[in-house]
């Protein structure tokens, strides 16, 4: 039988053990591949025998495995990505146009959209590795200490961003991530009037990343792409002179492949 919550918050339509199930694979992450049962149940709030009914559901189904202690996804939980990626032309579209922004200015470039207080990388061209994670399509970082979330923060609907700043907790991930706020609206207001975002070494120490938005026809910011590069070697006023131009001007010409109808040129005050 369906489990069903009918709080007023959530409706009659909501199915509470959809919810669970989902909760469950969450529970796997990058830092925890393999669950105990105890594990889980503790990280979904389940009881033990409820974790353990949903754990052998998702067994019997394929995206879990067991060797009889320990839980862990398989590869087969890709589909569930999949089927949204293959939904969506965006990282299709993006592609060559990172490839070519990459080639232009020798830096590894990426397009990611917002999940939730996170940006997910859609699609990404590397030339080097500069970060101390690998990334890959699907990486998620926290929006805040990022420049594509910048982007992506500042194109939310006004009653969006207060509920997101209202709820998001902002962790130090370096000596420079912005943690206020009020600084980070400060900072997003800019963004929106600039129509792109510089990050220094907010995720992390050493790296800077520039990013502009990807709209779609009715003008909502949809997506972002963005220039990753370490501090070592590319200065501030480098990125703003020489990464810039061409970065709006690649997400332009994704814009446009992504309606199939070519616009004006659109300069960055158009942003």
């Amino acid at each position: 039988m369906v489990e069903q919550d009918e709080s007023p918050e959530r409706g009659a339509h909501y199915v509470q053990s959809l919810e669970r199930g989902l909760a469950v694979i969450r529970a796997f992450t990058a830092a925890t591949p393999a669950l105990t049962l105890t594990d889980v149940a503790k990280s979904t709030g389940l009881t033990r025998a409820g974790a353990r009914r949903f754990l052998l559901t998702l067994a019997d189904l394929g995206y879990v495995r067991t060797d009889g202690k320990y839980f862990s996804l398989t590869a087969r939980v890709l589909e569930l990505g999949y089927a949204f990626l293959s939904s969506m032309s965006l990282p299709d579209v993006a592609q060559p146009h990172l490839e070519r922004l990459s080639g232009e200015v020798r830096e590894s470039t990426s397009a990611s959209v917002l999940d939730g207080s996170d940006v997910v990388y859609v699609a990404r061209f590397a030339v080097s590795r500069i970060m101390a994670v690998s990334i890959t399509v699907g990486t998620r970082f926290p929006a805040y200490a990022t420049s594509m979330g910048h982007v992506l923060l500042a194109g939310l609907p006004a009653a969006e961003l207060d509920r997101y700043l209202d709820t998001v907790r902002l962790e130090p991930l370096t000596s420079h991530t912005i943690t206020s706020p009020e600084r980070l609206r400060a900072e997003l207001d800019e963004v929106r009037i600039q129509g792109w975002a510089l990050v220094d070494q907010e995720l992390e120490e050493g790296l800077r990343s520039v990013a502009a938005p990807i709209r779609d026809r009715a003008g909502r910011v949809i997506a972002a792409v963005n220039v990753s590069t370490h501090a070592s070697r590319t200065g501030l006023d480098r990125i703003r002179r020489e990464i810039v131009p061409p970065l709006l001007a690649a997400c332009e010409g994704i814009e446009k492949d992504l309606v199939g109808d070519p616009r004006p040129d659109v300069g960055p005050q158009g942003r």
